[in-house]
Parts: C-alpha cells; sequence; structure tokens
C-alpha cells in the first residue's frame, strides 16, 4: 500500500493574515451571538445523533471547525488563546 504525501500550502503576506482573520471573525461571529442577557441560542449539528441547541460560548466554540483550513487556524488560534486567559 503506497502512502499518498500531500504538499504543504503556505501563504505570505495580506493572503495568510486574511485567511486567518476570516476564522477568527467566523469564531466571533458565532460566540458573540450567545453573550449577554439577549443571547441566542445555536443549534450545533453532531457528526453523530440529534442536533444540540445551546446559548453557552464556550460550547459553541469547541464545536467550530471550518472548511477552509487557513481559516480553521485562525479560529482553532483564537480558541487556544481564549482559553489560556
Amino acid at each position: 500500500m503506497e502512502e499518498e504525501h500531500v504538499a504543504k500550502v503556505i501563504e505570505f503576506n495580506e493572503t495568510a493574515r486574511a485567511s486567518l482573520k476570516e476564522g477568527v471573525d467566523a469564531l466571533a461571529n458565532a460566540v458573540k451571538t450567545t453573550l449577554g442577557p439577549k443571547g441566542r441560542n445555536v443549534a450545533l449539528d453532531k457528526k453523530y445523533g440529534a442536533p444540540t441547541v445551546t446559548h453557552d460560548g464556550v460550547t459553541v466554540a469547541k464545536d467550530i471547525e471550518l472548511d477552509d483550513n487557513f481559516a480553521n487556524m485562525g479560529a482553532q488560534l483564537l480558541k487556544e488563546a481564549a482559553t489560556k486567559t
């Protein structure tokens, strides 16, 4: 069985920053809807079982995973920073 090698994608400058910012913004927008006394519910689709409805920002943040690898890196960086503080 032969291993399939995937080349690394490297982005620089504005392109890299824009991609990371998309992920940070996506996570921030999803979480901010849950904040405050007028916070709204968010439905989370699970890979198994029924969807979960919550208004807990931490649960929403933990469940976010984006299709775009660079945007997903931005979201993961924000989650990492939030858990360290």
